[in-house]
């Protein structure tokens, strides 16, 4: 049993806004208290916290957990210039054996005044090396002319259905891969183990502590699923994990029965997860109208309606909620009328077999730009909004580049709230970081951690308040994750998922929330990290 006292407690519940103790006994909240004497009477172990501030524990709704924590060892592409990711690729060069495949993740052609590169510069690094670098995005990768070879990709490989393969005028690839086309390369890189995977994200947890996070919906697939569930088994996942199922396993799970929120406390299944379009950064996001100076190209629709709602049909009749990757707004569209079609279907299912379930937790993964007459569908359908604040001002200049006028209709978290969306957030890490101070940041600024504050406001009428943006990123997950009385709130009951501040987020400006390290954070009662 433990008593922290001395405190601010925001225990986002409208009932009992503050405390200034908390109780915490086998792992929950057993009492608050606005008189500290009152609780310190007792055996607890007495935890004087001197002031400082207790917030839920955050969860990020978006991230691919794998992905994030091989990335940490990656090549970091994310630079100002493609010459300044090229050095960085051949100092990495200068360390690995010959033979050895070099990975990197983060760069963005929409940051490099020269545009995309192409496999002669890899190469011309990197002779005796395969060389596989992906976008910041995670929907286009650049590779060398040896990794291309040993993916057998040339001049006569198709393009694969969802997707592209870069090439020049003579048909020959130029290193730059769309989508789909990503996997060719991919599945020729020799495959992490199940336990190599377990060991990088295990080493990645306290990095994600260190910012807060005490719980995460992940959406990469099966080698991450078996980690995690190596990780549980042994007692090494200190995290709650909300996991994906990849849309082409789905006859699998329903023939395995599986159903949306089987598990335990700590690892749970999630939604069913697909891929409506592409991204705003390769101009593969599904557009109702052609990008910006560019007229023959409307992105690429990889779901639309009527594919989603034959495939939504076997979800729902299994009790698995969807959750769909959908960013342009004719994405969104094709994504808001499959919902609509499975929303009538699972009332016909609840009268014709008297299931009395309620309805499924479906979601949209990023809503970016959404047509003004769609943008209430969300909660008319009662439809999560899954999105991921620090997109809008990284993605910004390329939304007006390229979606020109239709970006005021972009990023629209104020609009989905006044609409009555729930609101859930995430980083789509490794796509952004997976700092929610960053994210709550963004929210309120629309703007990037190192961004002058003299730049001009971009849409200002979207930003939220800090109660807002923080309850996205508790009350929302817990709610989105079906666990809403026991997450996301620190009441009598709930789970003692807990982070300790500095800060007070509620009187600091947001410059000040943007540079927020939290001094520990506690699951279940337990420290997992500690530096008071």
């Amino acid at each position: 049993m433990k008593i922290l006292y001395n405190t601010c407690v925001y225990t986002l519940d409208s009932r009992h806004p503050t405390a200034t103790a908390i109780l915490i006994d086998h792992g929950r909240v057993l009492a608050l208290d606005d008189d500290s004497a009152r609780l310190l009477d007792g055996a607890a172990e007495k935890i004087d916290l001197a002031g400082r501030i207790v917030i839920p524990g955050l969860t990020d709704a978006h991230i691919h957990l794998e992905h994030y924590a091989l990335g940490l060892r990656q090549v970091d592409c994310e630079t100002a210039t493609r010459k300044a990711c090229l050095e960085r690729v051949a100092e990495r060069l200068r360390i690995v054996q010959a033979g050895e495949w070099v990975l990197g993740h983060g760069w963005n052609q929409n940051n490099w005044a020269d545009g995309f590169g192409n496999a002669a510069e890899l190469d011309a690094i990197a002779p005796a090396n395969p060389v596989y670098l992906t976008a910041k995005s995670l929907h286009a990768a650049w590779a060398n002319s040896l990794a291309l070879g040993l993916a057998q990709v040339g001049v006569n490989t198709p393009d694969p259905e969802g997707g592209r393969i870069g090439r020049h005028a003579d048909g020959s690839p130029n290193g730059i891969l769309y989508e789909s086309a990503m996997e060719l390369v991919a599945d020729a890189i020799p495959a992490e183990s199940g336990g190599q995977v377990a060991q990088a994200i295990q080493a990645a947890l306290p990095v994600l502590w260190r910012f807060g996070l005490t719980g995460v919906h992940d959406f990469d697939r099966r080698r991450c699923f078996a980690a995690l569930q190596e990780l549980r088994a042994r007692g090494d996942l200190k995290l709650r994990v909300v996991k994906s199922i990849p849309l082409e396993e789905l006859p699998h799970a329903a023939a395995l029965g599986l159903q949306t929120g089987f598990g335990d406390d700590i690892l749970s299944i999630g939604s069913v997860k697909g891929f409506a379009d592409g991204a705003l950064g390769p101009q593969t996001a599904a557009m109702l109208q052609p990008y910006e100076n560019d007229p023959g190209n409307r992105g690429m629709l990889l779901l639309d309606a009527e594919e989603l709602f034959e495939q939504g049909r076997l979800a729902v009749e299994n009790g698995l909620s969807l959750a769909v990757h959908a960013i342009g707004d004719a994405a969104n569209h094709e994504v808001l009328n499959a919902f609509s079609q499975l929303r009538a279907y699972e009332q016909q299912l609840g009268q014709v077999e008297n299931r009395g379930r309620p309805p499924l937790r479906h979601r949209i993964e990023h809503v970016q730009v959404i047509h003004p007459d769609d943008a209430a569908r969300l909660a008319e359908l009662d439809v999560i909004a899954s999105m991921q604040p620090i997109h809008a001002p990284s993605d910004k200049q390329m939304a007006d580049r390229y979606w020109g006028e239709r970006a005021a209709l972009s990023y629209g978290w104020r609009t989905q709230l006044e609409h009555g969306a729930r609101l859930v957030f995430g980083s789509d890490a490794p796509v952004e970081s997976p700092n929610p101070f960053w994210g709550i940041y963004a929210a309120l600024t629309r703007r990037l951690p190192g961004e002058s504050l003299s730049s001009p406001d971009w849409y200002p009428e979207q930003h939220l308040t800090v109660q807002e943006a923080l309850q996205a990123y508790t009350l929302g997950a817990a709610f989105a994750a079906g666990k809403e009385n026991q997450l996301g709130r620190l009441l009598p009951g709930f789970y003692a998922d807990l982070v300790v501040l500095d800060c007070d987020p509620f009187q600091a400006e947001p410059e000040q929330i943007r540079d927020i390290l939290p001094v520990a954070t506690m699951l279940g009662g337990e420290w997992v990290f500690n530096e008071l």
